[in-house]
């Protein structure tokens, strides 16, 4: 209990286990399984604000959380589909009507409520490859549906900081550009790699290519679809749920799962197939990636699409 007294650890866990026992149904889990979460928001809230808090406070801060809405949550987070499928039908409403007040129109609303499902569900992952999803950041303290229309109207408000920012990047570059030209009589001057660099990134490249290109001929073919209408046609996940008659938010977890498994299957076939180290691996694929600007699953995303194409056109 980083950060904590020990000698809060009996208060703690009776106010856990009342926790537990407040909720209708708890999703199958025990204190223990919400104990960290729990110490995680007395850490970041209570004792943050008040570092002399003792047990009564403790208990009091702990009855407050709301018990039903955090089983819920963290039951999503260890993989219950029963769990996520109750978020999706209780909360989808909640979500889709944030959604329309935040956006300026009807389809950026769709695409807003989309992706506020992907990032719950947690479709981007960390540099080990584990799931990284803003339900992590739900304490309890204050009512799911209330927590879910701020992370929507705060994913709104990035959106719009992102575009601006992509808008306001390309114009510093043209004037990067004239600066160039105006210092070297219209001449850019740049490193050019040597053919040993040459020869090594071809080579990794080539390595990567193959083991996507392994990795995407076994797939199933409804998987290998939905990336040819995600990323080839462009469709919104709402598009390739009603495709396939599921809901958007079913859609968002097909993707994630594709998603990791793409990963997965080039790692492994890059260390037993091409030789590679583990740390050969994780550093080439981050070091790809960061020279792009994208994550990890963006540029295996556009290799795919890559594979897919030469599908196609084979």
């Amino acid at each position: 209990m980083a950060g904590i007294s020990a000698n809060y650890r009996t208060t703690i866990d009776e106010a856990v286990e009342r926790l537990i026992s407040r909720a209708e149904d708890a999703r199958g889990l025990s204190g223990g399984d919400i104990a960290g979460r729990v110490e995680a928001s007395l850490e970041k809230y209570l004792f943050k604000d008040d570092a002399n808090a003792g047990n009564t406070e403790i208990k009091a801060f702990i009855d407050e959380i709301r018990a039903d809405d955090l089983c819920l949550v963290i039951a999503c987070e260890r993989g219950d589909e029963a769990a996520w499928e109750a978020l999706v039908k209780e909360f989808d409403p909640t979500v889709k009507s944030a959604a329309r007040k935040a956006a300026s129109n009807a389809e950026d609303a769709e695409d807003l409520a989309s992706s506020i499902w992907a990032e719950l569900y947690g479709l981007r992952t960390d540099a080990d490859g584990n799931k990284k999803s803003k339900l992590a950041y739900y304490s309890g303290r204050g009512s799911l549906g209330g927590w879910l229309r701020a992370v929507t109207a705060q994913l709104a408000v990035d959106g719009f900081r992102k575009q601006a920012k992509y808008v306001q990047i390309e114009e510093d570059r043209e004037f990067e550009n004239l600066a160039n030209e105006a210092a070297g009589d219209g001449e850019l001057i740049a490193h050019d790699p040597s053919p040993e660099e040459l020869l090594t990134d071809r080579r990794t490249a080539a390595d990567v290519t193959e083991a996507l290109a392994q990795t995407v001929a076994e797939l199933d073919a409804e998987d290998r679809l939905i990336m040819k209408l995600y990323y080839f046609d462009e469709l919104k996940l709402k598009q390739i749920a009603d495709t396939f008659g599921y809901h958007e938010a079913t859609a968002s977890r097909k993707l994630a799962r594709i998603q990791s498994e793409i990963r997965k299957g080039v790692e492994r076939t890059l260390k037993n197939k091409h030789g590679w180290t583990e740390n050969e691996v994780k550093k080439y694929l981050s070091e790809t990636a960061e020279g792009l600007g994208v994550s990890l699953e963006t540029m295996f995303a556009a290799i795919t699409l890559a594979v897919l194409l030469q599908e196609i056109w084979l």
